[in-house]
């Protein structure tokens, strides 16, 4: 792992990160709310056709994809969240700390 180790100013790690930063801090929020809400009429949708479903092959594959949606939309929204969090310890991270590992 050959690499340079470089110090920075709080200012040059503020100029580099802030701009990320706030760019970040204003789209997870609206990706949390898009994923919601479309999350939430896709898992409708989808209870709606399991519901009316009368052959029991397609019960079943209306099960089936209703359980992947709602996985999927779980694990979307846990990952967004995620994302959020990481933002805030990373931030939080870059303020006491001046070095960078360049490859």
């Amino acid at each position: 792992m050959n690499g340079i180790i470089v110090q920075l100013s709080q200012q040059e790690l503020q100029t580099i990160v802030k701009p990320l930063m706030d760019v970040l801090g204003w789209v997870v929020p609206v990706l949390l709310g898009v994923v919601g809400a479309a999350g939430a009429i896709w898992v409708i949708f989808l209870g709606v056709k399991f519901a009316r479903a009368e052959e029991p092959q397609d019960h079943e594959k209306a099960k089936n994809n209703l359980k992947n949606a709602i996985i999927g939309y779980v694990l979307i929204f846990v990952l967004l969240l995620a994302l959020q969090i990481a933002t805030t310890v990373f931030t939080d991270w870059l303020s006491n700390n001046s070095y960078i590992f360049i490859r």
